[in-house]
């Protein structure tokens, strides 16, 4: 027997896992809240920097820049900014739904389940629209 095993009594509570909670949108939503943070602050900074970097680098610099998202590249660019833009909605949506739980309100089981999905699909609907308007706006 262990010295762990004569020390804790065996009928001790365990606190609750992952596996004892239903999988809910407002798991979802406060998972995909950190996870947009860390994608904007890293990924975005990142995209920002270089291209402020190439603003002040030059024309050459600033068409180099651009062949991400106009040239060979253009996949990739799209996929990224993309990603960007749907991490900046839903970021912004569970903010304010977050500022609505902060002052008291939205609480109830069935609300707040409401307002976590609404965050998703006000992200996939301004995400979606943001991009329509970018390339009809291109011809």
């Amino acid at each position: 027997m262990s010295d762990l095993a004569m020390v804790r009594p065996k009928n001790r509570p365990v606190s609750p896992h992952l596996q004892v909670w239903r999988w809910g949108p407002n798991m979802l939503v406060s998972i995909l809240h950190r996870a947009t943070g860390v994608a904007m602050g890293t990924v975005g900074l990142a995209l920002f920097v270089w291209w402020l970097a190439a603003l002040s680098g030059g024309e050459d610099s600033y068409a180099r820049f651009l062949s991400w998202f106009t040239g060979p590249f253009a996949p990739i660019g799209y996929l990224v900014g993309i990603g960007l833009s749907f991490a900046l909605f839903q970021h912004i949506g569970n903010g304010v739904r977050h500022f609505f739980m902060d002052i008291g309100a939205n609480f109830e089981l069935k609300g707040n389940r409401q307002s976590a999905v609404a965050t998703i699909v006000f992200a996939a609907c301004a995400t979606a629209a943001l991009w329509a308007w970018l390339l009809v706006g291109k011809h």
